[in-house]
């Protein structure tokens, strides 16, 4: 895992919604990041689905977080 793990915890981990999408999405890429990035991932989807649509459901919210994290591993992969 190339990523340093976060002490803190994020606001997607204590909503009961998204906290099943970071569930599914941690499980999905537990070989490339860590938790940590998987939440703040899932975090930062949420927010800008509410900046563009007004409203982030965990469906949404999971694709934009998912897409994201391919992303930041082929860039990884890219580097090694």
């Amino acid at each position: 895992m190339p990523e340093t793990p976060s002490p803190s915890t994020t606001q997607a981990a204590h909503d009961p919604h998204f906290s099943r999408v970071v569930s599914r999405l941690a499980s999905e890429f537990s070989n490339v990041h860590h938790s940590s990035t998987v939440s703040r991932c899932v975090d930062a989807a949420h927010h800008g689905a509410k900046d563009v649509t007004g409203r982030a459901t965990p469906d949404l919210v999971e694709r934009i977080a998912r897409q994201h994290l391919q992303v930041l591993a082929l860039a990884f992969a890219e580097q090694h």
